[in-house]
């Protein structure tokens, strides 16, 4: 990947060379993480997991919650009294 040299504004901004954009699949709104160090800074690109990515693995976990559950032969009677259970223990 051959370097390119940017000029930053008076405001701090700079502009990401639209190669680099296309070859990181950045558009318009894209989050990055920042860090420095010494005289470098690193973008990094964030990646927001979809809507449904994000039900597909609140899903998953539920199901591997009511499995353990089901083991444990826990009801849902039983609830409260474990939820205030370990209220207490944290005290």
């Amino acid at each position: 990947m051959p370097a390119e040299t940017i000029k930053m504004s008076s405001r701090g901004q700079i502009v990401i060379p639209q190669d680099i954009r296309e070859e990181i699949k950045a558009s318009e709104g894209t989050i990055f993480s920042v860090v420095s160090s010494k005289d470098a800074i690193i973008l990094k690109k964030i990646s927001i997991p979809s809507k449904e990515d994000l039900i597909k693995e609140i899903g998953a976990i539920a199901l591997e919650g009511r499995k353990r559950v089901e083991k444990l032969g826990i009801k849902e009677s039983d609830v409260p009294e474990l939820v205030q259970r370990a209220r207490k223990s944290k005290r």
